[in-house]
């Protein structure tokens, strides 16, 4: 991205160092004050709060052209799980979806864990993915049976819990990154970080059996 481009019109600081400042704080489980003592080693004095607008600004705009580019290409078979988040004294659904490379499908933050939001999972897959999988994946929850036999009646489905380590394993990123933040504020809160997060994390993400789709490869250069 060039300063021509007009997201960046009206910022001080060019396109790298913001980019930059973006790439630390999805790229690894940093706070926000972390990236700026990072940026004032290099001489770069921003203060955190600035930092949290360009993650979000900036952030949204990188994960909605990842996403756009990603759709439809990733993997063909589905894995689906679903993690408690505490937030406030509340327990929050984080239900996740991953291909079988491990790459991100779609991540949404619900407050049921039952075949209502299931469903709106499987939905929601399926407008984004433009398509149907090939073999559905998740742990013994009967929820996943009720919304399959509605929404994807036809595709195969195998419940186990050792099956699903790999859906499983994708909640560990944001679990360190709860952790360093010191909880989230919000069920927004939450949903607007992973929504980032998640499609970035799969620019970096290589597949220990295989090498990730050339769509992942083209998302880094420009639009």
């Amino acid at each position: 991205m060039t300063d021509r481009d007009p997201l960046y019109r009206r910022h001080r600081f060019p396109p790298e160092i913001i980019a930059h400042a973006v790439w630390l704080y999805f790229r690894f489980p940093l706070s926000l004050r972390m990236v700026e003592d990072m940026l004032a080693a290099r001489g770069i004095i921003v203060s955190h709060q600035t930092v949290r607008l360009w993650a979000e600004k900036f952030g949204r705009a990188f994960a909605n052209e990842i996403r756009r580019r990603s759709s439809g290409r990733l993997g063909d078979k589905w894995h689906l799980d679903e993690a408690v988040v505490s937030i406030r004294g509340r327990k929050h659904l984080l239900w996740r979806a991953v291909d079988q490379d491990g790459f991100v499908l779609d991540v949404p933050v619900q407050s049921r864990r039952n075949a209502k939001a299931a469903k709106r999972l499987m939905r929601k897959l399926l407008k984004s993915q433009g398509r149907s999988t090939r073999v559905m994946i998740t742990d013994k929850l009967r929820s996943y049976d009720v919304a399959k036999r509605d929404v994807m009646p036809g595709v195969e489905h195998r419940s186990h819990k050792g099956l699903n380590n790999r859906a499983e394993n994708s909640h560990q990123p944001i679990r360190r990154r709860e952790r360093i933040m010191k909880r989230f504020k919000s069920q927004r809160h939450l949903q607007r970080f992973v929504s980032i997060h998640d499609p970035i994390a799969n620019l970096f993400h290589i597949p220990a059996t295989t090498s990730p789709p050339a769509i992942i490869a083209n998302c880094v250069q420009r639009r």
